[in-house]
């Protein structure tokens, strides 16, 4: 059980923290581009005691080694960290001081690479080489971000260089855009219009391998075209679109049971764990430059690592997060991310798994199927989510629930943005090129096809 006291609910965002000016989740209150997808359902309750102990190291949340294999790339929900962030940028007036074409973008969250461009050449200059504005800075080499002299990387959003693969990412896409400024000036297009056309097609080839990558991936092909062909059920937003508790604090942290206790990140090279090994919120080593083709499947090289199914287990890594992730903190339960993903869900007033399910029209999961042992009380919304995804769909992809939540949050997003291409031209498709003719992935953002 948890050595401490009871947990203050009232002050949630005080609690589950991270380390100061290292906060890599969304904000805990809700209002303003936060709301609910399930506004009539009650907030599910439980006992502080209880709830953390099914998250702490021994719990049935703690997977240890965790070495299984599910038959979904690696990369795919380092991806879908990525996106949780894009998702859920801070769109503040005092963050953002750009041109009027940016500023449109405070309203709502928004699948817009916001991390990666901050206020744009004339918003946020530290992030753009002086000597090409029209595209984004790298540091010497082009293999980690820039950093200030005290090794702070100079980026839109701190949380994409929370661990080496996040910086990996945010690297990759840099150089994504880059790509696509050489491009536009090879075909001619002035060099006043050079960014904004860059950032143009290069959200839309992001908004494209979302919806016909990650997606299908993440909710299965049936979901996916469905909510596609037929639109949102429960996710429906009046006017900005907003992101749901339901969605931030539950189904859309599936995550963090994909992920394994270690990886390869070069051909023949060394495993590391996330945690501590590849820490961020530093310069990038040498050894911690990540080869993609480990982590997304590329036509011509070794299948890639897989990863582990969604289960509701964790890796020891995160189960015992360090000192330097989660600062100091008086509950010992708060070591392990699943039992802040599970007191978290409490202070945001989810309702439960089941609860949400019967809302949907899914059937619930029976106590054999959600194998709590003897917890009392319907199941969290997140341990329900990953439960579901686990006896339902073998751990590849989110069942009924989670899966409903999370398609219908980002397709409504997607569709709702003014500036995606699905809102201005559906029928556009990727023009950049690919490993294998007409299927544009997310491999092919991050390692140049030829």
């Amino acid at each position: 059980m948890p050595t401490a006291t009871r947990h203050r609910t009232a002050h949630p965002a005080r609690d589950l923290c991270l380390a100061p000016g290292r906060t890599v989740d969304a904000p805990l209150i809700e209002g303003g581009r936060y709301g609910r997808m399930f506004p009539d359902l009650p907030a599910a309750t439980f006992d502080d005691d209880r709830l953390l102990a099914l998250g702490i190291e021994g719990s049935i949340c703690d997977g240890g080694v965790s070495d299984a294999n599910s038959h979904i790339e690696a990369g795919q929900p380092l991806f879908g960290q990525y996106l949780a962030h894009d998702l859920t940028a801070d769109r503040s007036p005092l963050r953002v001081q750009a041109d009027v074409n940016t500023l449109r973008n405070i309203r709502s969250p928004r699948a817009n690479l916001e991390a990666l461009y901050g206020g744009g050449p004339v918003g946020s200059p530290y992030l753009y080489d002086q000597t090409d504005p029209a595209k984004l800075l790298l540091a010497a080499g082009g293999r980690d971000l820039p950093r200030n002299q005290q090794g702070i990387a100079l980026i839109g959003d701190p949380r994409n260089d929370v661990h080496a693969f996040m910086t990996g990412l945010q690297v990759a896409f840099i150089h994504a855009h880059n790509r696509l400024v050489d491009r536009l000036r090879t075909d001619g297009v002035r060099e006043s219009e050079l960014f904004d056309d860059a950032r143009r097609a290069l959200n839309c080839h992001y908004q494209w391998v979302i919806l016909h990558d990650f997606l299908p991936n993440l909710v299965g092909e049936p979901m996916t075209t469905t909510v596609l062909r037929d639109g949102l059920r429960s996710y429906r937003p009046m006017g900005e679109p907003f992101i749901p508790v339901e969605f931030a604090d539950a189904a859309f942290r599936y995550g963090h049971s994909q992920i394994k206790g270690d990886y390869q990140l070069r051909r023949g090279g060394a495993r590391f764990p996330v945690f501590p090994d590849l820490a961020g919120f530093r310069p990038l080593k040498p050894e911690h430059g990540i080869d993609w083709t480990l982590l997304f499947d590329v036509p011509g090289h070794p299948s890639a690592q897989r990863a582990k199914p969604i289960d509701g287990q964790l890796p020891a890594s995160l189960i015992r997060l360090p000192e330097s992730i989660t600062g100091r903190v008086e509950v010992s339960a708060y070591r392990s991310l699943a039992a802040r993903d599970l007191q978290r869900g409490m202070a945001t007033g989810l309702p439960s798994g089941e609860a949400v399910a019967r809302a949907v029209g899914a059937q619930p999961l029976t106590r054999q199927e959600l194998a709590l042992g003897d917890w009392p009380e319907e199941t969290p919304l997140w341990l329900y989510i990953l439960r579901e995804a686990a006896v339902r769909c073998g751990g590849d992809h989110l069942g009924e629930v989670g899966g409903r939540i999370v398609a219908e949050v980002i397709v409504g997003i997607i569709r709702n943005d003014p500036e995606s291409y699905l809102a201005n031209d559906p029928s556009w498709r990727p023009t950049l090129p690919s490993h294998q003719p007409d299927s544009f992935k997310i491999r092919d953002l991050l390692i140049p096809a030829r």
